[in-house]
């Protein structure tokens, strides 16, 4: 049986899944990735809204946590996704 089956169990919508999904496959062996919303809208056929909205499923359900990251120079610069893959 997948590893993310629990997915599958939760009441959540088909964008979070896949944005899970996502974030699961790029995660580094401390369970982070930093991919910007554009790109993983891009890359699953989603609007950079509705990856928003996803995130936000995700982070209610307490299956990721975010940070924001900045460049050294002070602006703004793609977040910190740091996922829960322990059930």
């Amino acid at each position: 049986m997948s590893r993310l089956t629990f997915l599958y169990q939760m009441d959540l919508p088909h964008r979070a899944v896949a944005v899970y999904t996502y974030l699961h496959d790029r995660v580094n062996k401390n369970g982070e990735c930093w991919p910007s919303v554009k790109t993983i809208a891009g890359d699953i056929k989603l609007s950079p809204a509705t990856v928003r909205r996803a995130i936000k499923d995700l982070k209610k359900a307490s299956l990721i946590y975010t940070e924001q990251r900045y460049r050294t120079e002070g602006g703004k610069s793609s977040l910190l996704f740091k996922i829960k893959d322990e059930f």
